[in-house]
């Protein structure tokens, strides 16, 4: 069981990969899923609006926000989960994403979730948002 989302660790979900692409228009964030369909990311603006602008990775602000929270809604399929762990998230996996291009499996978003759980239950504090 994940302390962090109440959830078995290893129950069954398709296994998918959210990849992003930032270009002269923009940033793009699209999941594909196991049958290789791709769709774009619903930014789950509704949930919460940091970034009516988009999404953005590689640093702290509102546009890594919306993309943790996206990822994180689609990834789990629960929405208060989501909104409990987006801002954990986005620190110790969206604000270190860099380049232009990425991908992050289902795998690698559990495991990241895995590290925020084990530290957590230790009693060690989230990352560090403002290190400096």
């Amino acid at each position: 069981m994940n302390a962090l989302t109440k959830t078995a660790e290893c129950r069954t979900r398709s296994r998918k990969v959210h990849t992003g692409r930032r270009g002269p228009q923009g940033c793009v964030v699209w999941v594909i899923d196991g049958n290789g369909e791709r769709k774009p990311l619903n930014p789950r603006r509704a949930l919460r609006n940091h970034s009516p602008t988009g999404f953005e990775w590689g640093y702290g602000g509102s546009g890594p926000a919306q993309l943790a929270l996206a990822i994180l809604a689609e990834h789990l399929g629960d929405d208060h989960a989501a909104l409990n762990l987006y801002q954990a998230f986005k620190w110790a996996c969206i604000a270190q994403i860099r380049g232009s291009n990425w991908s992050l499996s289902s795998e690698d978003i559990d495991n990241c979730l895995a590290r925020l759980s084990e530290q957590q239950e230790a009693g060690q504090p989230f990352p560090d948002p403002f290190p400096f």
